[in-house]
């Protein structure tokens, strides 16, 4: 095998669509054992090119934000009997009683869909949102259904959604990861919610921690004149090492990638995440001050930045400094938790679409399960985990704005109109995103895996 010629004027000429690293030479090692981060066409032509999937940890009440119930007004109080899997042989659960929402609904938008007072802001923007009443989950445990909303997988770590898309389309720009997930903190099953698992290891996400450095370690520690001389050297090394065994050894293949995503990053990461260039409204829409580096706003907005840029799959997760939603011991932590993401939500609709990226940019709004329309007492100021039923939406990215699709009961208990399970959720963003969720798999362990498992229908209600 004749290897291409490295040297210095060699990697720094070589460019493709824009990037200042040398893809082109990775591409002549890469040829024969494969690129994983190597751009691909999906099954179809496509409504979304990027995914900022929006994840509120801890279980949203959907009676008190997203699926009103005036039956649940009406009958506040009222003894009920159920099977539910959270109070069974429950100490103290023998009896159970409605409880009302504590936040009045009213119709947002031309479309009319009625929202709580919980998000005026989000509210405004409805006739942007597809809302899925109707949806329900396999597990009422936190860590399980964290883990099957994000790899459809509620007992196994299987690869994350956002792996699955990286996987399926490769990179759009190579000095930045194609999915990176924005996070002060973990969330329930940690980083199981973004990893690759069997995948090729550069599918996993990139953690992004909100502060001063939001990737550790990526500022150069030595001059770039003498980093690009040691990777030429580092690269011939490995490129040997691949010539000697045929060109077959996706392992090095992988680590060459990863060498040359770790050097662009350096210059492409603090450029991204550098708020200097955006204007004062714009960070005033995010509720955002100055030289902030925190917050949900500071979270979307680096999610706008990093879609403009090419990334095709952006996760926020919401670990508020406060806690998260998991609204056992009063209902009133809403408040608070709801006050920190509304306004950047609705902001960060509002920038996509005024810049024309709401289009083609899926935003994604999600829980891992519901709370209960009951609780031990009249008065009980929380909620339980409710698997039964919960509300998402999508906007953007091909999904229909100002629909509402299925329905609970009159209580809010189960979905009773149209469900849409966890694995339907799954096929419905990779629809969108130019995908038939059932080829696009991947052989391990002697068998076609894929994220939807063996289920998942596509919502066409909510396609545009």
């Amino acid at each position: 095998m004749n290897r291409p010629s490295v040297d210095r004027r060699c990697f720094l000429r070589s460019s493709v669509a824009g990037s200042l690293l040398f893809p082109g030479i990775v591409q002549q090692l890469l040829a024969d054992s494969g690129d994983p981060l190597a751009a691909r066409e999906p099954h179809f032509a496509p409504k979304a090119k990027n995914v900022i999937f929006l994840f509120m940890t801890g279980g949203v009440s959907h009676v008190d934000t997203f699926d009103p119930k005036p039956a649940l007004v009406r009958d506040h109080g009222k003894e009920i009997q159920a099977d539910h899997p959270e109070i069974k042989n429950r100490p103290g659960y023998e009896r159970i009683y409605l409880k009302r929402p504590q936040w009045e609904f009213a119709p947002q938008g031309e479309c009319g869909t009625e929202v709580s007072a919980l998000f005026p802001h989000v509210g405004q923007c409805m006739d942007d949102v597809a809302l899925i009443r109707s949806m329900h989950t396999s597990h009422s445990n936190h860590y399980n259904a964290t883990l099957g909303m994000h790899t459809g997988s509620f007992a196994f770590s299987r690869p994350s959604i956002g792996s699955w898309v990286s996987y399926g389309l490769g990179a759009l720009n190579r000095n930045l990861p194609g999915f990176v997930v924005i996070a002060p903190q973990q969330t329930y099953a940690g980083s199981q919610v973004y990893a690759n698992d069997f995948l090729p290891a550069a599918h996993q996400g990139t953690l992004v921690v909100p502060g001063s450095q939001p990737i550790a370690n990526v500022e150069p520690r030595i001059p770039t004149d003498r980093q690009t001389r040691e990777l030429a050297l580092l690269r011939q090394m490995n490129e040997a090492h691949l010539a000697a065994r045929g060109g077959d050894n996706p392992l090095l293949a992988g680590r060459l990638r990863t060498f040359e995503t770790a050097f662009g990053m350096q210059m492409a990461v603090p450029e991204a995440f550098d708020f200097r260039q955006e204007s004062q409204a714009t960070l005033d829409s995010y509720a955002l001050a100055p030289g902030q580096t925190s917050g949900f706003g500071w979270q979307c907005l680096a999610a706008r930045r990093l879609v403009e840029r090419g990334v095709r799959f952006v996760e926020l997760i919401d670990t508020g400094s406060s806690g998260n939603w998991d609204a056992h011991g009063d209902m009133l932590s809403h408040v608070g938790l709801a006050k920190n993401v509304d306004q950047p939500i609705a902001a960060l609709l509002k920038d996509l679409k005024q810049r024309g990226l709401l289009d083609e940019t899926l935003v994604v709004w999600t829980t891992e399960f519901g709370r209960t329309p009951f609780n031990n007492t009249a008065d009980a100021k929380g909620r339980e985990h409710h698997s039964w039923a919960f509300s998402s939406w999508l906007a953007g990215g091909g999904a229909k704005g100002g629909v509402v699709h299925g329905a609970t009961d009159e209580y809010g208990m189960r979905a009773v109109e149209k469900p849409v399970h966890v694995h339907d959720f799954h096929a419905t963003i990779l629809h969108l995103m130019g995908f038939d969720h059932q080829r696009l798999t991947y052989r391990h362990a002697g068998r076609d895996f894929r994220l939807t498992d063996v289920a998942g229908k596509v919502v066409q209600d909510v396609l545009a």
